[in-house]
């Protein structure tokens, strides 16, 4: 029997999901190893193959199929850990990343000096070169200039090169010859191009992408070098793919050369989960994807289907326009920290305990209070059978840390501290669903959720209750849900390029020689993996905005070439009706600027049913075993709560609240007043007001 594997490496769990051919899904977590992200993931494919009975080498030998996606990438960012690299530019045009886009986020803080830029200036260098918006060289690239440029990097030592000139994406000609030049002054250094790597408008946008691509190549290329040879020294030789920042899976190969979309992978595919149980346990498009682990809480939104991207989203402190899966994070999960602050307020998070040392409650040397601690405190969590009865957990030390940490400073006893630390997090997550519904124009009264992650059962339903979301699905392998999202992800890769015009003087040779290109670059990138013809698709989509509008909005096409003025009509139709969902207005008969094409290559990845489970008859509940668990509903604690071991549970039973179904990789609060189904695929499928 053959199987398909997806690890993820979080901040404090990495995961493991084993599909084997008849549906049968198994899921593991182990500890994340931060020195070495690969290590984690090889202790969880061991608790793996131990369950199955094997040893690590035969149960790799059965795998065709291997996702994966860490956080290596992202936290070697924020944690300043990348590469030293240099920057070629135009002349003149060194302070880029110092000025970024003119503006500061807070103008009435006369204090506030310019950010550090992404590359110091004094590795900035510009050479003598000049290409016009119309793609005309008016100014000839001086060679001698750029061999001068190549020799003071080599001497600063940087470990790799950012090559961004002005309006390159229009004509990459001077970009690929100073490319050309490094490899020949320098062949051994790794270069990152802006027309390659961020062909977009929007000058410090594009150049900040192209170096964060830049630092992260010595980082990525030895990770993936190092995860490869893990993989074979143990026995895998299957497929290995990655995760991506476009919610898809890529080869090694091309995840190497554009580093850049290794960023905040994880998180990117949760929505491909969250699409696929929605679909089959309530037969729903829209779907808002809920991801709660130890460090952060993930929210995306799917709408008639379709998983969001956006070319606008910050990293740290910069802001990019590289494609990425619209996900909106915040430090919100089960190790997040609670703390009071100057004015006596409780807060909840960014920061987080992470694996090392983790909650006060993992007894690892952990003195402050977090989401897990209150958690614990509040019943909510089995401290003898956590993570599966792998962890044992310290109730007496997660009730010292809540005491002082919280308790203490506000004035509470035990009890309100942790339910306040609760319920603090639970409006801050609710504030990030509404950041992607409400202030976006979208009702979440239409649409569906689906939760995942660790820490999420404890949270959920009160949350999707607030919003008054259509239904909610809690799938079996909740705990791991992005990693599920890894197994069943499709090769995806996303490409753009820059050509302005716009519906009232559309340029029909232009636009097609633009998307005549973009299918051409697809079709090798399917070509490249292999994709069968019967399993390709490419979708195509504009970025569009109504004149002096500053930001744009993705309008997909209906086809890939315009042959007439009422393909441009169509497009127009599709913009007006856009910009009134998402922003509130429209202007009818206004024009509508065209900035942006793309083409994104999907490789159908070959679908698999879910095992489906025997019905029983309905049963109110299936009681195992009962402990006192805190609702404020009913007044504080209910001693005699009941608690199910979710692995009995069969389709169709039904669960009313108050109640804890507890499973190897979270557990799910029932609240009063709600009930939980249980599906044919295993699902807990959530009623939020019982009749």
């Amino acid at each position: 029997m053959t199987v398909r594997m997806c690890t993820d490496v979080g901040g404090t769990f990495t995961d493991v999901v084993i599909l084997d051919e008849d549906g049968t899904v198994e899921i593991f977590k182990s500890l994340s190893t931060p020195r070495d992200p690969v290590l984690g993931m090889m202790e969880g494919l061991r608790l793996a193959a131990e369950s199955r009975r094997q040893t690590l080498r035969p149960l790799l030998g059965e795998c065709h199929f291997l996702s994966h996606g860490s956080t290596v990438a992202t936290n070697a960012f924020l944690e300043k850990r990348v590469g030293r690299i240099g920057l070629i530019c135009t002349r003149g045009h060194r302070d880029i990343l110092l000025f970024r886009e003119g503006g500061k986020l807070n103008p009435f803080d006369w204090d506030l000096d310019y950010p550090e830029p992404f590359v110091p200036r004094q590795l900035t260098v510009g050479v003598t070169e000049r290409i016009s918006s119309e793609g005309e060289v008016l100014t000839p690239l001086v060679e001698e200039e750029v061999r001068e440029a190549i020799g003071q990097l080599k001497e600063q030592s940087v470990e790799a090169i950012a090559i961004a000139l002005l309006w390159s994406f229009v004509n990459p000609v001077h970009e690929l010859r100073v490319a050309e030049l490094v490899k020949e002054e320098w062949p051994e250094v790794p270069v990152s191009l802006s027309s390659v790597v961020n062909p977009v408008i929007r000058e410090y946008r594009r150049t900040v992408g192209t170096a964060v691509d830049a630092s992260l190549q010595p980082l990525v290329s030895s990770y993936v070098r190092h995860l490869k040879s893990r993989l074979a020294d143990e026995g895998f030789r299957g497929d290995l793919y990655l995760l991506t920042s476009s919610g898809g899976i890529t080869s090694p190969e091309d995840m190497a050369a554009r580093p850049a979309y290794s960023v905040d992978s994880g998180p990117a595919v949760a929505p491909v989960a969250g699409r696929y149980f929605a679909h089959r346990e309530l037969g729903l498009a829209n779907v808002l994807t809920c991801d709660m682990g130890g460090t952060s809480f993930d929210v995306s939104r799917v709408s008639d289907g379709e998983i969001g991207v956006t070319l606008d989203w910050e990293l740290g402190d910069e802001r990019l326009s590289l494609p990425k899966v619209d996900v909106r994070s915040i430090g919100a999960g089960g190790g997040s920290i609670a703390w009071v602050d100057s004015g006596g307020l409780i807060r909840v998070g960014p920061k987080s305990t992470g694996s090392e040392p983790g909650p006060a409650c993992y007894a690892r040397g952990g003195q402050q209070a977090t989401v897990t601690d209150a958690a614990l405190v509040l019943g909510y969590y089995d401290p003898d059978n956590f993570a599966g009865g792998r962890m044992s957990l310290d109730t007496r030390a997660a009730e010292e840390a809540l005491m002082v940490n919280v308790a203490e400073p506000l004035g509470l006893d035990l009890l309100t501290a942790a339910y306040t630390v609760w319920k603090t997090v639970c409006a801050n997550m609710t504030e990030a669903i509404r950041d992607i519904t409400v202030r976006q124009g979208i009702d979440p009264r239409e649409y569906a959720m689906v939760a995942g992650g660790g820490a999420a059962g404890a949270h959920i339903v009160p949350i999707a209750a607030d919003l008054g979301v259509c239904g909610l699905v809690i799938p079996r392998v909740a705990g791991v849900l992005s990693a599920f999202g890894g197994a069943v992800a499709d090769l995806v890769r996303e490409f753009h390029q820059a050509f302005l015009t716009s519906t009232d003087s559309f340029c029909y040779e232009g636009v097609n020689a633009v998307l005549e290109t973009l299918t051409k670059l697809a079709g090798k990138f399917l070509d490249a993996l292999s994709v069968p013809k019967g399993q390709r698709l490419v979708q195509y989509s504009v970025e569009a905005r109504y004149p002096f509008q500053e930001r744009e909005l993705t309008i997909p096409l209906r086809r890939s070439a315009f042959d007439s003025p009422r393909d441009v009509d169509l497009l127009l139709e599709d913009f007006h009706e856009t910009h009134k969902r998402v922003r509130g207005s429209m202007e009818p008969g206004q024009m509508a600027e065209l900035t942006l094409w793309k083409a994104r290559a999907v490789g159908l990845t070959a679908e698999m049913a879910l095992a489906t489970r025997r019905q029983t008859r309905v049963t109110a509940t299936r009681e195992s075993s009962s402990r006192a668990v805190f609702f404020a509903d009913l007044g504080g604690m209910v001693s005699s709560t009941p608690v199910l071991d979710g692995s009995t549970l069969s389709a169709g039973d039904y669960i009313e609240g108050p109640a804890i179904i507890e499973q190897p990789t979270t557990a799910i609060v029932v609240f009063p007043a709600t009930a939980v189904r249980v599906s044919e695929h295993g699902s807990f499928v959530v009623e939020l007001e019982v009749r």
